[in-house]
């Protein structure tokens, strides 16, 4: 949230000010500045930078601050962060600073008030040396205990402990509560509960930005296996559209799926093949795709963690029947799957509510065949009735158009990115590649969707950038490694901001 909020302009230096000036302003509140020792333990993350940011202000009110940082300054921090480290050097006069890199350097302070910013929300398992010794030093301490929007320790998601977490007298967490703080299990850790604003506007939880793109990012490991990060099939093809999916294909590769199988017509998976060596194709019995193909179709199924099926399908009757048996098929196999182009228009005709996580990118006349009527001018009004859309076919919807509308039945975002020299042919599968390697990696039907409307608009905006608006599909998926890397960068060819939504 943070990342996107920097995107739309209200910078992460500027939260990480306002959040460390709201726990100075709270001890301020509860504790004299000439009778108060504060020490406050930081790590070196965002929630670090915090306590940075509250030790100047306390310095400022008159307090006495001492500074205990997990770890070497010159290790794992952010600019922000960092920034706010330097701001205290300049400080050493008046603020005692302490280094711990090791468990033996655990420095006997004392204090009146103890501040907690060691993790915050970024806690991953069990606490490893010298933060566990430090959690362990604030909870010995005869002092009253603060901790910065999660206490460390603290799984933020489901409120449960590892080993062993701060025992907050408070915890002040900002913009929102996070789900574990609520839990009953969580309170002897939390405390008291405060919420606090940090300038960080709600209307930005609308909006798709990089920090939908950054959190599905996963790394690499050197033990990774072929099929580690997905395998997706693709249902698609015919005479006339032989391109499609391929370009979905093509787009998953780009975005990062480990296999794909293109399952199309006999001759038309020969012509794919040529395409490209990059893709793989099962060859189909038949000039277009019909219900004797649905055992082939299965095998690679249950070889796939997702599949992506309409690009391209065509609309023969048996195509239609075919569609929906293999919709059967995928109901017991529980697999994600994104429906679009021809697959969506023979869904259209069911519109029945699947039992397996399902995502549809209609357009706006794809839109009308799902639901019987064109979705509303008014941005407002088309975004409930995607939502209530969303919520009878118990599926996430991508409305796509000049803002796409995303939502499952009850969470809704907007995409921003985009431009109308993406009406070319073809844009559309390059998306569906884009969301069908997320869901074969796993990630949640609403997110899978929302990341890759970004990518795809933000991809499309560098390629207009470039090219103008004579731009083709395969550019949009050669952008696609380059958003993902740096999703920041689309600030760069950014031509408008979300208004007053």
């Amino acid at each position: 949230m943070e990342l996107s909020s920097e995107y739309f302009g209200v910078s992460r230096l500027q939260l990480m000010e306002n959040a460390g000036q709201s726990i100075a302003a709270e001890v301020a509140s509860r504790f004299k500045p000439d009778k108060t020792r504060v020490t406050i333990f930081c790590g070196s993350g965002g929630n670090g930078g915090d306590g940075f940011v509250a030790a100047r202000h306390l310095v400022c009110l008159g307090f006495r601050v001492d500074v205990v940082l997990a770890g070497k300054s010159e290790d794992t921090m952010n600019e922000e962060t960092w920034k706010n480290w330097l701001t205290l050097q300049a400080l050493k006069d008046v603020v005692a600073l302490h280094e711990v890199y090791d468990s033996s350097l655990v420095p006997s302070v004392k204090a009146d008030v103890v501040v907690d910013a060691l993790l915050g929300i970024g806690l991953k398992g069990a606490l490893r040396p010298p933060l566990l010794q430090l959690v362990r030093k604030i909870n010995k301490m005869k002092a009253f205990r603060l901790s910065v929007d999660v206490p460390t320790g603290l799984d933020s998601d489901s409120g449960s402990v590892f080993d062993e977490a701060v025992r907050a007298d408070l915890t002040v967490t900002f913009h929102r509560v996070k789900p574990g703080l609520a839990k009953a299990k969580a309170k002897k850790h939390v405390g008291e509960l405060l919420v606090r604003g940090i300038g960080l506007p709600h209307e930005f939880e609308r909006f798709a930005g990089p920090g939908d793109v950054s959190i599905l990012t996963k790394p690499r490991l050197a033990e990774a296996h072929k099929g580690d990060f997905g395998r997706l099939l693709v249902v698609g093809g015919s005479e006339v559209f032989s391109g499609a999916p391929a370009l979905v294909a093509l787009a998953a590769l780009r975005t990062g799926v480990d296999l794909t199988y293109i399952a199309a017509p006999q001759k038309i998976a020969h012509t794919i093949s040529s395409m490209s060596p990059d893709l793989i194709t099962v060859k189909l019995e038949g000039e277009h795709l019909n219900p004797r193909n649905a055992s082939v179709i299965k095998r690679y199924m249950e070889m796939s963690t997702a599949v992506v099926m309409g690009p391209g399908l065509g609309l023969h009757n048996e195509t239609r029947d075919a569609v929906m048996k293999i919709l059967d098929m995928m109901e017991e196999e529980k697999a994600p799957l994104l429906l679009d182009a021809d697959g969506l228009k023979a869904f259209a005709e069911s519109k029945r509510k699947v039992g397996l996580p399902l995502v549809l990118t209609p357009h706006a006349g794809e839109y009308q065949l799902l639901t019987g009527k064109q979705p509303s001018r008014d941005l407002e009004k088309r975004v409930e009735e995607v939502r209530k859309t969303a919520r009878k076919l118990g599926a996430v919807v991508l409305l796509k158009g000049p803002v796409d509308v995303i939502s499952d039945g009850k969470r809704v975002k907007l995409n921003f990115t985009g431009n109308p020299g993406m009406t070319v042919g073809g844009t559309g599968d390059v998306l569906s590649g884009i969301v069908g390697t997320f869901l074969a990696q796993q990630v949640d039907p609403f997110e899978a969707a929302v990341a890759g409307a970004f990518i795809n608009g933000a991809a499309g905006d560098f390629v207009q950038s470039e090219k103008g608006d004579h731009m083709v599909p395969t550019d949009i998926v050669d952008w696609i490694p380059r958003v993902m890397k740096n999703p920041m960068s689309h600030i760069k060819v950014r031509k408008s901001v979300p208004k007053g939504r």
